[in-house]
């Protein structure tokens, strides 16, 4: 069976970007976490799709959390118990079920580790059901190619952002999907926003005692925006300058003349890629 995120899986080799935070290397079927144990969290994870290997496994696996991490350093049940979080894979579930009948199973097994989940509101609104979509979007596009991707994905991690059960809960989640083209590297970057209430005062107060009260945070609707590769950099201090300079969002709007600028998706026809 395969090991972890593989550098050398499309045309151009694609390192897994590393955060200045400390984090400890966990290699799975396909997928690769760098986990924050300090947040018990993941900072990174990165995917390689094989589109034209994919298998179609029913959505059977069991949570469980990693032997090679104390479980106290994991968010584990106890932070989705009787509310209304889901255990959010940040390796989609189908994203590295492929190979041979063994592997793909194994890497859908792998998926519903606690290291590859965060806390997301279960509320699915159009903002949310496209998020789930990009990467089966992107691989049309790429179809025509390799039909292979590799997908990084991570919380923003902020020394902010409000506590619950032990865990400090992520407002804001990124994507950044690469391909090639003719061995020349693409990408593109992409930000979920689960947190437009939070930044109104007059909400503040009713946020603090809901935490109090063991209850999660009101965090509003989903939005979903295709952003320059460079902001999702900024927000999360990650190295990310190759994917950058691959970025198709902002050498397209470099090239009309514009500012690079993100773009609040409503749609998968919006995305420029």
């Amino acid at each position: 069976m395969s090991g972890g995120y593989d550098r050398d899986f499309l045309r151009a080799r694609l390192e897994l970007p590393s955060p200045s935070a400390t984090t400890i290397l966990l290699d799975y079927i396909h997928f690769s976490v760098r986990f924050r144990a300090a947040r018990k969290l993941a900072a990174i994870v990165g995917v390689n799709i094989n589109g034209k290997e994919l298998s179609p496994l029913a959505r059977e696996g069991t949570w469980h959390f990693d032997d090679r991490i104390p479980k106290e350093q994991q968010a584990g049940p106890d932070v989705y118990k009787n509310n209304a979080f889901d255990r959010g894979h940040l390796v989609r579930r189908l994203d590295p079920v492929w190979g041979d009948e063994a592997t793909a199973k194994k890497a859908n097994q792998d998926t519903f580790v606690f290291t590859n989940a965060a806390p997301q509101v279960d509320d699915f609104n159009q903002g949310k059901e496209l998020w789930v979509g990009l990467e089966d979007h992107v691989l049309e596009h790429a179809d025509a190619y390799d039909a292979k991707l590799s997908v990084f994905t991570g919380p923003v991690l902020l020394d902010d952002d409000l506590p619950y059960r032990g865990v400090q809960v992520p407002r804001k989640f990124w994507k950044i999907a690469a391909w090639t083209n003719d061995a020349k590297l693409a990408a593109a970057g992409f930000v979920l926003d689960q947190s437009p209430l939070l930044g109104k005062v007059e909400l503040k107060r009713a946020i603090d005692q809901r935490l109090l009260e063991g209850e999660p945070p009101p965090l509003g609707p989903f939005r979903t925006f295709q952003v320059p590769i460079g902001q999702i950099a900024d927000l999360t201090g990650l190295s990310l300058s190759r994917l950058a300079n691959a970025d198709r969002l902002a050498s397209g709007q470099r090239e009309l003349g514009k500012q690079p600028k993100a773009i609040k998706l409503e749609s998968p026809d919006q995305i420029r890629l």
